[in-house]
């Protein structure tokens, strides 16, 4: 995210201009953006015009509109691990071609600004496209969750810093885990004879083969192996799969001479045992110890840590470990809080009351000198919370 303008005074008045980038860009505008606030961006509108003859022609003019919006919608091709991506399925040629994915930003609102092309009043929804400058101006001010959410958006460097490819025997899904997201880039699926006394193993290998090499080029496509920023490629999966699919990468990778990726999975790859082929597997990935040691330093990683410390205190000394709304105020009240672990999903609240009920109990816990732990509910670690 790149910060284009920002003028916001000791009370909290101003406004912000920002330029997305990529899908975890659009998640912190979705996050920072609430109904009331005033939005300027680029939008496509259809225009029609009458000549005096009666006929009509329409046009699509590029213009600047201003909303007050009334409603914030985010959509990711991923979603939460859970949630649908974008699959690959091959038949028996074995070929691919996955669509692009992208998350996607829509805003909702009444046209505040005057505009020749479009009525003061008239309701719109924009757009957010990457590369495209956004003006917020919030309209109860800006409180320290927002400053510090933009704070956080443009430091540069970010991205993805995990790659991970959770397989079984035909399936595999690629993810990318970033700070504040879990993204399945992909998914392939290729079917796989059984071994059987009447066509021996012969066909079973032709499909793994067939297997192999589609996971081959969705990797190329989907894992930015060759990124600087990236820590580790995870190759997780249940029984033997991953050693296979490791090997294949790496005669491949050696017959096309592709040297980056030969250092990189020399380098970077770790091989994680999950109990299942399915995303929802990331939560045991990010728990090996083989993936914590390296990973200690992110910002997933320590909430990784910080929640199973919870949990474990919740069972060990339960008088010390409080959850739910009116007992963790309450203990924020009195200053007893010594790390509060808190969703980012109650910070997109409606009602602008309870969002300032929430920013309250983080201010009173970092004054008293608390720690503060805002989990993404778009990541693994948000979803546990």
């Amino acid at each position: 995210m790149k910060l284009i303008n920002k003028y916001i005074d000791k009370h909290g008045a101003g406004h912000v201009t920002l330029r997305p980038e990529d899908d975890e860009d659009m998640w912190h505008l979705y996050n920072l953006i609430q109904a009331g606030d005033s939005v300027r961006a680029p939008a496509i509108r259809r225009i029609q015009n009458v000549s005096s003859t009666g006929s009509t022609e329409s046009h699509r003019v590029r213009l600047n509109l201003t909303l007050q919006v009334g409603r914030v919608d985010f959509s990711s091709s991923a979603g939460p691990a859970g949630a649908a991506a974008d699959t690959t399925t091959t038949d028996q040629s074995g070929s691919s071609a996955p669509p692009p994915t992208s998350a996607a930003l829509h805003i909702s609102g009444r046209v505040t600004s005057e505009n020749p092309h479009v009525k003061m009043g008239a309701f719109h929804t924009l757009d957010v496209e990457a590369n495209r400058d956004v003006r917020i101006e919030k309209a109860d001010g800006w409180d320290s969750i927002a400053v510090s959410r933009v704070e956080e958006a443009i430091i540069p460097g970010r991205g993805a810093e995990v790659g991970a490819v959770v397989c079984g025997e035909g399936t595999a899904a690629f993810c990318l885990l970033s700070q504040h997201m879990t993204l399945v880039a992909n998914r392939i699926t290729v079917p796989i004879p059984r071994k059987s006394a009447a066509s021996g193993a012969s066909q079973h290998e032709k499909g793994m083969t067939k297997f192999y090499a589609t996971l081959y080029d969705s990797f190329i496509r989907h894992i930015p192996y060759g990124n600087a920023g990236l820590r580790a490629i995870v190759i997780a999966s249940p029984g033997w799969v991953r050693d296979g699919v490791l090997t294949y990468l790496l005669e491949e990778a050696g017959k096309r001479g592709d040297k980056v990726l030969q250092r990189a999975l020399k380098e970077k790859v770790v091989k994680v045992h999950v109990s299942s082929p399915h995303v929802h597997s990331l939560v045991e990935v990010l728990k090996s110890p083989e993936i914590a040691s390296q990973l200690k330093e992110t910002k997933f990683a320590r909430e990784g840590v910080v929640l199973d410390k919870f949990f474990k205190m919740l069972g060990t000394d339960e008088m010390r470990a409080w959850y739910g709304p009116d007992h963790v105020c309450l203990a924020a009240d009195r200053g007893a809080i010594g790390t509060l672990l808190i969703s980012d999903d109650l910070f997109r609240s409606s009602e602008p009351s309870t969002r300032k009920r929430y920013v309250e109990v983080v201010e009173a816990v970092q004054q008293k000198g608390g720690e503060v732990v805002i989990f993404s509910s778009m990541h693994e670690s948000g979803q546990r919370e």
